[in-house]
């Protein structure tokens, strides 16, 4: 499932927003200040960001320009009021992929969030993701090499979905635990390293149980 962090201090237009994306069926973090928007962006559990320039503590620029500074690649959508030219260009070079002016309409913002996850591996369109011969069919939350199913688990699809999403990427333990069980789960830390022994275990059924590294120390990597 995609995860999606909204930024924004209009309590609102950001309850709106939230409630928009859950009818199409993402979950939807938020946060209403940039210090708060930081420290869960930091996380990188989330898969598109929507962030609002102005923002009390952090501005939203300051907090794209940290985010890109640490390597993270995640798709990010600016909210804001300012629409000049100048406005766009700086937002745009701070590291955002994408700018829109408020007052906006809906159906635009939506149609701006599946061009970015788009771009960026989630291909929605297609209902299919996919790593070399690994595929996942969306609908069915299932993967395949193939044609050949892996028979996953809900928490080893959903494992299999992150990796590739975040493919040639290093996924720390913690990371991992915070996207798949969530930052609540009663469970522990070790629930990683057991199903990526299940995963392991379905993807040595086609020899690809090697692609999922251990980064020792760190976490792991999906990689050829």
């Amino acid at each position: 499932m995609v995860r999606i962090l909204v930024i924004e201090d209009d309590e609102l237009l950001r309850e709106t927003v939230v409630t928009v994306l859950k009818e199409e069926h993402y979950a939807v973090a938020e946060a209403n200040s940039g210090d708060e928007g930081l420290f869960k962006a930091n996380q990188g559990i989330y898969d598109l960001l929507i962030i609002d320039v102005m923002l009390p503590g952090m501005d939203g620029i300051d907090i794209v320009r940290h985010l890109r500074e640490q390597g993270m690649t995640i798709a990010i959508l600016f909210l804001t009021a300012r629409d000049s030219i100048a406005d766009r260009v700086k937002g745009l070079e701070s590291g955002a992929d994408d700018y829109l002016a408020k007052p906006f309409a809906f159906p635009e913002l939506l149609a701006r969030v599946k061009a970015l996850l788009r771009r960026h591996g989630y291909a929605e369109k297609e209902g299919a993701l996919s790593y070399g011969p690994i595929k996942l069919e969306l609908h069915m939350k299932e993967g395949f090499v193939g044609d050949k199913a892996l028979q996953l688990t809900l928490k080893e699809y959903e494992l299999l979905e992150f990796f590739i999403l975040n493919s040639q990427q290093i996924l720390a333990r913690e990371q991992i635990f915070d996207r798949i069980w969530g930052f609540e789960s009663e469970t522990n830390l070790g629930i990683v390293d057991l199903y990526i022994h299940y995963l392991r275990r379905k993807l040595a059924l086609f020899g690809y149980d090697s692609w999922i590294r251990t980064i020792r120390g760190v976490g792991f990597m999906l990689k050829e």
